[in-house]
């Protein structure tokens, strides 16, 4: 049976009012009104011509619909451990993984709002299950193993060229006390430890290095997943975004922490 859903590429590349929240399943779900409207919104704009786009175009005009949405770090970080489901507001990884999940529930016969909170958290979470903060994908290089896993993404950095990029993930188990879910609760930095080290066994990612030549960024499609590599000690990735071909260009959409906004 042909998979309903299309698996997206990935490369590597060198606050809040609250209206309430609910539980599903006996898990929590944080939302406003607003983004069921959001979604309605979308939805509507999206269905009209989804018989004659592609996954691409697709990927393209959902991650367009954001701009000029408000960059806002840090919405995921409630307690209780929850889905939160934020469209108003979205830093450069939430609104990779909206754009990523909305796409994904497009390709449904009948899309909702309960069925893109059901996407989002499978590609959100290890397993697609919450239990406590160290389910959430954390790192870059975990989230692709786990979404190419899962089917969701295809790492193609490799395939186009790329480097080799040995791992150290470190930061968050040797920064404890940055995480307000972490403060006082060692085991569950221990646990993070853990998965880090799980994550650093399983061997290198390849990257595109900045000098990289035409030849191989060229093999970059509109609507892959670009992940910007960092030389910051214990982390792989410090910003991600959504790749388009622009007049022969290649340019990207993101949520901009210096601009305060998605823009492209």
């Amino acid at each position: 049976m042909r998979h309903p859903y299309p698996t997206f590429r990935i490369a590597l590349l060198l606050v809040l009012s609250w209206l309430g929240f609910s539980h599903m399943q006996g898990q929590t779900r944080y939302y406003t009104a607003e983004d069921s409207l959001l979604w309605e919104r979308y939805r509507s704009e999206m269905m009209a011509d989804k018989a004659t786009t592609t996954p691409a175009e697709r990927m393209l005009r959902t991650a367009r619909f954001f701009m000029g949405t408000p960059y806002v770090a840090s919405t995921l970080e409630k307690e209780p451990e929850g889905l939160v489901v934020n469209l108003r507001e979205l830093d450069c990884t939430t609104y990779m993984e909206s754009v990523l999940a909305l796409t994904r529930t497009l390709g449904e016969e009948h899309p909702t709002f309960e069925s893109y909170m059901r996407q989002l958290q499978q590609i959100r979470y290890r397993n697609g299950e919450i239990r406590d903060y160290t389910d959430r994908l954390h790192y870059m290089a975990d989230w692709i193993h786990e979404n190419g896993r899962k089917g969701i993404v295809r790492d193609v950095a490799c395939e186009i060229g790329g480097e080799p990029l040995e791992l150290d993930l470190h930061f968050i188990s040797t920064h404890p006390d940055s995480y307000k879910q972490l403060k006082g609760r060692p085991d569950l930095t221990q646990k993070i430890e853990a998965q880090e080290r799980a994550i650093n066994a399983r061997g290198t990612l390849c990257y595109l290095p900045k000098e990289a030549d035409d030849s191989r960024l060229a093999q970059i499609q509109t609507g892959d997943i670009l992940c910007f590599v960092t030389t910051i000690k214990g982390l792989d990735v410090t910003h991600v975004g959504i790749a388009y071909w622009r007049d022969k260009e290649l340019t990207f959409l993101h949520a901009s922490s210096a601009k305060m906004e998605v823009i492209e």
